[in-house]
């Protein structure tokens, strides 16, 4: 074994301050997440429970698995915006009758259940990621549907929810709907495109229009239960497969659906006799410095993640800013890249392309770490050739074909961003710590631009340079991009899949790596041409 070995002083100064400002980041986080999960608020989920209804992640823990985990998935979409935090929507993946599904659960405590833009991206991508890893959908559905003041921006783009579910019955990726109470207009086609559907008796309402609008159509007169009532779609219109007779009994109905399914996964099985890490999980509270320009050695987060802190590292002595190596997590096999100090150069660059062409040999997963500031600029490095070597590294990672896990633990900044396998190069995951930052370049470096832009721009126009002014633009740009870079504003731009307790980190990965085994691991057979 290649055990390794921690040289982190949990003693020191500096760890104690760096686990000071961790936790003060996950108490923030723990606060937004708590604005999801109050849903509507206090007002209209006492309403809710005086219907006799459950909330939808109570509907969510009943489905799943006793005592099995739920990996929610983009709990603060739509933070920062006008909407609630969470958009409306509950998803995430947990574990059916053994089976790994994705879940959507409306929340009908807000606006009652129905969807706005960022609840509808919320389901885009957790459709794709059902579709990426073949993982069952179960929708828990009580809707009004679009949220309809927004329709200009749901419309059009919401129709890919009715298709995903029509490609991955195609796929032979099982859908099933449980329908709690509205599911109505555009709402009623969820059901009606899902392979199961289950209603609740006396509950469920499932139509195309409503008896308002079925007035104003056609002047006929009717009433909801005779229009779209769940009796009524278990006796005569064929919809409803199951009726149930309340809400934990189509819960139940839902899982003997699942345990129904012969489901099977398609990729290798983990190995069994695995190791937990040798190191405490407590410690990566204190690696990541408050200020990230300060360099910290990723060895010492690989070595409180993988199995039994024995990781093997490929060219340690070659491209020194980039740690590569293989090891095994909950039992699977996996490649990891982790920036070491920050910036790529074209060592770093070559390095990572081979590794990656590796992997993708031995159909591995790999596991990308971010703390990169992006390639490394200037006249000695620009004729040494960076571009064609990031391109060549960019080039493997977006023709790679083994699934990709990210994580941003540190900076993850303009091009470095992309050849680490940021989101938009499909990583099958990404999730965030709370000491992650993400933009095009450092506030202070983007502002610098700015200002030598601006202040050329006046030299060539023969005007004076205003320096207060210029201090002032710096200072809001500074502010604004600091802002925009924060984790909690990608993450509720949808930008990661979530931000998690870097002690949290072994386990978040090792479902991601179960789930994603749910289809067949194999990697690239060619990667087109790499400019030497």
């Amino acid at each position: 074994m290649t055990l390794m070995r921690s040289s982190l002083d949990t003693t020191t100064p500096e760890f104690h301050d760096n686990h000071a400002a961790m936790v003060d980041k996950l108490d923030q986080l723990t606060a937004e997440h708590a604005k999801a999960v109050a849903g509507g608020g206090e007002k209209y989920v006492a309403r809710h429970r005086e219907r006799g209804k459950l909330t939808a992640r109570e509907r969510v823990e009943l489905l799943l698995d006793p005592d099995s985990p739920f990996l929610e998935l983009s709990p603060l979409a739509a933070w920062g915006s006008d909407y609630q935090v969470g958009g409306s929507l509950v998803t995430g993946i947990g574990v059916i009758e053994g089976v790994e599904c994705v879940i959507n659960a409306n929340d009908p405590t807000v606006k009652g259940g129905a969807i706005n833009p960022w609840g509808m991206r919320k389901g885009f991508r957790a459709a794709d990621i059902a579709a990426q890893n073949r993982l069952p959908t179960i929708s828990l559905v009580e809707s009004g549907g679009a949220d309809l003041p927004t329709q200009k921006d749901i419309f059009i783009p919401g129709g890919r929810t009715f298709r995903d579910l029509t490609r991955a019955s195609a796929a032979k990726i099982p859908t099933v709907a449980i329908v709690f109470g509205n599911s109505t207009a555009g709402g009623a086609y969820l059901p009606g495109m899902s392979d199961h559907v289950i209603m609740v008796r006396d509950r469920a309402k499932v139509f195309l229009g409503g008896p308002p609008l079925v007035k104003v159509a056609t002047g006929e007169e009717s009433d909801d239960e005779s229009l779209g009532g769940a009796e009524m779609h278990a006796r005569t219109s064929g919809l409803a497969d199951y009726l149930a007779t309340d809400e934990r009994d189509g819960i139940r109905l839902c899982r003997r659906v699942i345990a129904r399914l012969n489901w099977r996964k398609q990729g290798p099985e983990p190995a069994r006799d695995y190791a937990d890490p040798r190191y405490d999980e407590e410690d990566l509270l204190g690696i990541v410095p408050a200020d990230l320009k300060i360099p910290f050695d990723p060895r010492e987060v690989i070595a409180r993640v993988v199995d039994g802190s024995d990781f093997d590292e490929f060219k340690p002595r070659y491209g020194t800013s980039l740690v590569t190596g293989w090891a095994q997590l909950h039992g699977y096999p996996v490649g990891i890249l982790a920036n070491a100090r920050g910036v790529l150069f074209g060592e770093e660059s070559q390095k990572a392309t081979q590794f990656i062409q590796l992997a993708n040999q031995t159909d591995t997963p790999l596991i990308f770490l971010h703390n990169t500031t992006g390639y490394m600029v200037g006249k000695e490095y620009e004729q040494s050739g960076i571009i064609k070597h990031g391109a060549m590294m960019i080039n493997a990672v977006a023709n790679s074909k083994v699934p990709h896990l990210s994580v941003l633990i540190g900076s993850s900044y303009g091009a470095g961003h992309y050849g680490m396998c940021g989101r938009a190069y499909d990583p099958r995951f990404l999730f965030a710590w709370p000491s992650a930052k993400s933009a095009v370049m450092g506030p202070a470096q983007l502002a610098g631009v700015l200002s030598i832009v601006m202040r050329q721009g006046a030299e060539r126009r023969g005007q004076p340079y205003n320096e207060e002014h210029d201090a002032a633009m710096r200072a809001m740009v500074e502010g604004q991009i600091e802002a925009e870079s924060l984790p909690m504003f990608l993450s509720g731009m949808l930008y990661d899949d979530g931000i998690i307790d870097p002690r949290d980190t072994r386990t978040v990965l090792g479902l991601c790596l179960s789930s994603i085994h749910n289809g067949p691991i194999a990697g690239a057979d060619g990667f087109g041409v790499f400019r030497m």
